[in-house]
């Protein structure tokens, strides 16, 4: 592929460069016609655990309306973010929408809820539970569409990017040292900005979100006011639609105006690798008014009493439905137990709750207590 040439808004220098890729764990023969991160993109799509998104929570549960995302609509929409920004500052298209399919595969049911409270159940036992590490033993491991060898046999690379969407403390194999490449330092920004703006959407149609609420956030205030004038006679509605295109058109633009500023200076990607920052970054002021939104969202939707009360009662379920599993491994299917032999019990029943569906998770708690009681 052609080097783009230089320019102050072309970061083409700091492209991850494909043939200086560490390579699959197992070696496999080159296709002939994918590249390598093109083949780690569609063998993330075609995972189980991908597919599974589909029913996991990203911010409201299914039941209060059949408009709002998903943990997988949430993916798609921060995979598009992604390719937007790669594309626009000359970096490795394919490798950011591999990580960007991949960031949330390791998500348990009930979103953040359900992470947080399997994380304070394992905690008991002196573990943990981190989203980002259970999709790097999703892709590793528990995955097995494949005769030759064990998980998906990703690149090092794609594999060190899940381990580091949001933080560098990785297992000493994927270089804990090193900044993760330009690319993958661009994901978990391209899902702040996916997040805060679909919660918003979401916020508003679910009525936790009023106008002259929003109009706190100076940016909301802005583009509201512009859509009002441009478009007067445009229902509500829609021209919350207008406010949220335009958000998230200029925190894309702030990213990118951003990371180009912080990469002033830097020549290549090994010097991407030893700086003792990440250079993907928001400008300053849109650092600012992201942050604002985000308070915003986590005092009028994030911690208002209805999510609340969905909140305590999925945790509730994970809890019964964990001890219920540690009491009794057999409840777990045979082939499970097989397959994950050697590990602590804890670990056992905490990964096989991981991967379940909110509506898998729902089931089995009846399935377990019909009456509703433990």
């Amino acid at each position: 592929m052609a080097t783009l040439p230089s320019s102050p808004s072309n970061l083409a220098r700091l492209r991850f460069p494909l043939e200086g890729s560490r390579g699959r764990r197992y070696p496999e023969p080159v296709h002939p016609y994918r590249n390598e991160f093109q083949r780690d993109r569609d063998r993330i799509v075609h995972a189980r655990a991908f597919r599974r998104l589909e029913n996991k929570t990203q911010v409201f549960t299914p039941g209060l309306s059949d408009h709002f995302r998903n943990r997988l609509t949430h993916t798609i929409e921060v995979s598009q973010i992604a390719r937007t920004v790669a594309r626009a500052l000359s970096l490795d298209e394919d490798f950011t929408e591999a990580l960007a399919l991949a960031h949330d595969i390791g998500h348990p049911p009930f979103g953040h809820a359900g992470e947080a409270e399997l994380d304070r159940l394992m905690r008991r036992f002196g573990d943990r539970f981190d989203h980002n590490l259970h999709a790097l033993r999703i892709v590793e491991s528990f995955e097995n569409p494949y005769p030759r060898f064990p998980g998906l046999n990703l690149t090092f690379e794609v594999r060190e990017g899940i381990a580091k969407h949001s933080s560098d403390a990785v297992p000493a194999e994927y270089l804990p040292d090193l900044r993760p490449p330009l690319e993958a330092q661009l994901i978990d920004l391209c899902d702040e900005i996916a997040y805060n703006t679909a919660d918003l959407d979401d916020g508003y149609v679910a009525g936790m979100i009023q106008i002259d609420a929003a109009r706190e956030v100076e940016k909301f205030r802005e583009l509201e006011e512009a859509a009002a004038m441009q478009f007067p006679g445009a229902p509500e509605r829609v021209r919350v639609q207008e406010v949220v295109r335009g958000l998230i058109d200029w925190l894309v633009s702030g990213l990118i105006e951003g990371t180009i500023e912080a990469a002033a200076g830097i020549a290549d990607v090994e010097e991407v690798r030893r700086a003792g920052r990440r250079i993907a970054r928001f400008s300053p002021q849109t650092a600012a008014e992201s942050a604002s939104l985000k308070r915003f969202l986590h005092r009028t939707v994030y911690a208002s009493g209805e999510l609340d009360q969905a909140r305590r009662e999925s945790a509730g379920k994970i809890e019964i439905v964990f001890e219920a599993f540690l009491r009794d491994p057999k409840l777990m299917p045979a082939n499970y137990l097989e397959e994950s032999a050697g590990e602590p019990p804890q670990r056992v029943v905490c990964d096989y709750i991981a991967g379940m569906t909110d509506r898998f998770l729902v089931r089995t708690a009846d399935q377990l207590f019909p009456s509703g009681r433990v």
